[in-house]
């Protein structure tokens, strides 16, 4: 007997089954296990003290910024929004943007508020003081940095331009970055409020 056809057929079905199996494919990069859970104590916008744990049961956006950011912040805010909003409407409640602010000598908590609600009326403006941020920065392998004042005392803040998502235990999942269209953006977080919830 030829066992040559049966054979190949054989590695075809394997080959199939490796492409359209049980396992999840997502357009950001995955971050299991290569990055700790979400945890933090910080100040809310409306000047409560609030913890990781107060948002659980939601997948969390973490992305470090400043409200005078010309513009990563407004566009990355605005497009996270876009994103949530093109989700089946019965999951936008099940994401949750925390903008963390690394500027804390300007973003007050008044000014932090005024400027997360201008995106979306879900996303959390946190902040804290600059020890405490350097270490939550670190603790998601990132930084960032003030650059010089000029002669009115304003300055730019370098910081990454990712977003970090987070399930609804606060493990890390998933790492947006910036060639990411909404459309994608859009279907991992869809997928992963699925599977939240099953």
């Amino acid at each position: 007997m030829n066992w040559t056809k049966p054979l190949m057929i054989a590695g075809l079905a394997l080959l199939l089954a490796g492409c359209f199996g049980s396992d999840q494919s997502w357009h950001a990069k995955e971050i299991d296990g290569l990055m700790p859970d979400l945890q933090f104590t910080l100040i809310r916008s409306d000047g409560e003290t609030v913890k990781a744990d107060d948002y659980r049961g939601q997948i969390r956006l973490l992305f470090f910024g400043f409200t005078n950011c010309p513009d990563v912040c407004p566009a990355t805010m605005a497009r996270l929004n876009r994103a949530i909003k093109a989700m089946p409407e019965d999951l936008q409640a099940d994401v949750t943007p925390l903008f963390v602010s690394v500027d804390p000598e300007r973003d007050t908590p008044e000014a932090l508020g005024k400027y997360v609600s201008f995106f979306n009326d879900r996303t959390v403006g946190l902040t804290a003081d600059e020890p405490a941020l350097r270490d939550l920065a670190k603790r998601y392998r990132t930084t960032f940095g003030y650059d010089e004042a000029d002669e009115r005392g304003n300055y730019n803040v370098s910081h990454s331009s990712a977003v970090y998502v987070f399930d609804g235990e606060g493990e890390a999942r998933l790492l947006l970055r910036p060639g990411l269209t909404t459309e994608q953006i859009t279907r991992d977080l869809t997928q992963l409020a699925r599977s939240t919830r099953a």
